[in-house]
């Protein structure tokens, strides 16, 4: 089943479309969803989001009435449904208050680039116990020396890249 190219335009026609608007369309061949483009994403007032089922959607779709299609990887799913989840929880996140800290999103996962242009992930996180079977949560975070802790979580970064 592929989705009608009227449909879909006299939707698009009947939206009030505010004046920061993206038109987006999930595709098999958009471009790779990245934290980048979740951060830039959340600037728009109004994301309109198109997503197909099954075969997807009459590519007159794709070549005239989006402003940029967008894949969540190399695999097929039964619908754009869930890519469409996907970007609106990683845009969600971002927003002031969501995560009740405003600093939680600046040290994650993909939130910084290395000089290399590589995404940077972030350190490995561990909590009590301090031991479960013969397995120690590591020494220098349980020190209380934060300058060690920071230094620790560097290295670990640096390591996770490599």
């Amino acid at each position: 089943m592929v989705l009608k190219i009227e449909p879909i335009y006299k939707a698009l026609k009947s939206i009030k479309k505010k004046k920061k608007s993206r038109v987006i369309l999930f595709s098999a061949g958009g471009k790779t969803l990245t934290q980048k483009d979740l951060q830039r994403l959340k600037k728009y007032d109004q994301l309109i989001l198109i997503c197909g089922r099954y075969e997807g959607v009459d590519n007159r779709v794709a070549e005239h009435l989006v402003d940029e299609e967008i894949s969540i990887g190399s695999y097929v799913l039964t619908g754009g449904e869930i890519p469409v989840m996907v970007l609106v929880d990683g845009i969600t996140r971002l927003l002031p208050g969501v995560l009740g800290n405003l600093e939680s999103p600046k040290d994650e996962s993909f939130s910084k680039e290395t000089p290399m242009g590589q995404a940077e992930l972030e350190y490995p996180q561990y909590t009590k116990p301090e031991k479960f079977k013969s397995w120690k949560v590591p020494e220098v975070l349980l020190s209380g020396n934060h300058g060690k802790i920071k230094e620790w979580r560097e290295k670990q970064k640096k390591a996770i890249r490599n």
